[in-house]
């Protein structure tokens, strides 16, 4: 039996997370420190419920975030931001519900923000550190649509602190 072009579409870009990709480190000069309400504000934007397993799930299946938390999590950012620098994006495991990247650029989770500089759309995401070698960056399926990128595509993505 052949796969749907769209079963083989997430088993290439399973593929690809794992891959290694080259990212560009900046200085990273330390950032201010969010109030708890700010972190439980924003945390209420960038997290989901993971899905439930099904067998040849479409992304909007996977995909378990809200309109409103869509929408939210395009808003431009409310407070200071810090770059952090730039990275390879690729999808990180869609069953991983919410906005978030898995990023080398992190050493403790934050709030931040990715932007895509191809259209310009960014999306308020949580950093999470990324350890086990390599410098590339996953990023949610959630955080991917919104920021109008193909599931299958590498895009160079600029990651910010919140």
């Amino acid at each position: 039996m052949r796969p749907t072009p769209l079963a083989a579409a997430l088993g290439l870009a399973l593929t690809l997370a794992g891959c290694t990709q080259m990212a560009a480190l900046t200085d990273r000069p330390s950032a201010p420190q969010a109030t708890e309400a700010q972190v439980s504000a924003a945390t209420a934007v960038t997290r989901a419920p993971s899905p439930r397993p099904v067998a040849r799930a479409t992304p909007a299946q996977l995909d378990t975030t809200t309109p409103e938390q869509r929408a939210a999590a395009a808003q431009a950012p409310a407070s200071a931001e810090t770059r952090l620098g730039t990275t390879v994006g690729s999808l990180g495991n869609p069953s991983e519900g919410g906005f978030w990247i898995k990023t080398p650029l992190v050493q403790e989770r934050a709030q931040g923000r990715i932007v895509n500089p191809a259209t310009g759309k960014s999306a308020q995401v949580e950093l999470i550190p990324l350890t086990g070698g390599g410098s590339g960056s996953q990023v949610s399926l959630p955080a991917l649509q919104l920021l109008g990128v193909s599931l299958t595509d590498l895009p160079t993505l600029e990651v910010y602190r919140s």
